[in-house]
């Protein structure tokens, strides 16, 4: 077990490399002159030769890609020109409000997917299956960015019972006292009720629409595995030595459901927290998917790669994890 960690360790810090590599020359190559957007639109030639030089724009690429590697090794990803900060700043004061976001759906993803997917599992071709596995299709297929629309026309626009589109609380409501930087639990933790309302109320919206999408593939495995234990021999046999069908679901099938669940949960938990910036764009909200999104409309040049790097290590990190707790899930599976 140890040489599998170590191994996919290193096998993670040789991505991490390549992907670094990559997006460093592939964002210099990008269509537009950053020096251009920072100096105005209006700058003379030679007050945007001016701006290349003050950036370091003017140098050879080695030269700069040498330099950007001695800036990560002190965790400085340059200065964004969107905001005049670090990178590494603005990413880690904005990462908090994308994981609340992450995090909230994916466990009403979970407990919706997980639950409709095993019940209709267990009644395979049946009324109740067919409207489900329907609307796995539907949710599979529809447009992301349309289905927010659709929830911000209907909850806000049409009902009225959601908050608008103005980032993580209201204008006057206090943001609580920092403890974990999710604005719901820290609210709940420091017992200011009047904030937690607000926060939850904030996050309704983006929440349901990211749910909805993420609901569906989580449906989709945890019925095919469902279907699938059910038809094994073990379970035959379970069922031939008197087992009630509640054991047989809580010792056989939940853990053989884990598994295949935990590769598909990753991937999505991987995909939100990288920041789903159509959501974060429509719904305002300050994560770091509405900063990737601010810094390509601006070709910020730093903070695209960081955004970028950032993501990447996300992904390694989870499917690191993932991996991992496959041994956990189900003892039989062993790493050589």
């Amino acid at each position: 077990m140890q040489r599998f960690i170590v191994r996919r360790v290193g096998l993670s810090v040789v991505t991490l490399f390549g992907v670094l590599i990559l997006v460093f020359f592939l964002t210099h190559f990008l269509p537009g002159n950053p020096a251009l957007v920072k100096a105005g639109q209006y700058a003379d030639p030679a007050a945007i030769a001016a701006m290349e030089h003050q950036m370091g724009l003017d140098r050879p690429l080695p030269v700069q890609f040498r330099d950007y590697l001695l800036g990560l090794v002190h965790l400085d990803m340059g200065t964004s020109y969107n905001t005049g900060q670090g990178v590494v700043d603005d990413l880690r004061s904005r990462l908090p409000a994308t994981v609340e976001l992450a995090l909230w759906s994916t466990i009403i993803a979970v407990l919706v997917g997980v639950s409709c997917g095993v019940w209709a599992g267990l009644r395979p071709h049946s009324v109740g299956d067919s409207i489900i596995s329907g609307l796995a299709v539907f949710g599979t297929s529809i447009p992301l960015f349309w289905l927010g629309l659709v929830v911000l026309f209907l909850f806000y626009a049409e009902l009225k019972i959601a908050p608008g589109p103005d980032g993580r609380l209201s204008p006057f409501v206090p943001p609580p006292p920092t403890l974990t930087g999710l604005y719901s639990v820290d609210s709940l933790l420091t017992g200011n009720f009047d904030t937690f309302v607000d926060a939850v109320g904030h996050l309704f919206m983006p929440v349901l629409t990211l749910a909805i999408v993420e609901v569906a593939p989580i449906l989709r495995i945890a019925r095919s595995a469902t279907i699938g234990v059910m038809r094994t021999d073990y379970v035959r046999t379970a069922r031939a030595l008197g087992l009630s069908e509640w054991q047989i679901i809580r010792q056989d099938l939940l853990r053989n459901v884990g598994v295949q669940l935990l590769t598909v949960v990753g991937i999505v938990l991987g995909y939100l927290l990288a920041g789903s910036v159509l959501v974060e764009r429509i719904f305002n909200w300050p994560g770091i998917g509405l900063y990737a999104w601010n810094a390509m409309l601006s070709n910020d040049l730093a903070s695209i790669q960081g955004f970028i790097l950032l993501t990447a290590f996300i992904y390694v990190v989870l499917n690191l994890t993932i991996d991992v707790l496959y041994a956990v899930v189900d003892p039989r599976i062993r790493y050589a």
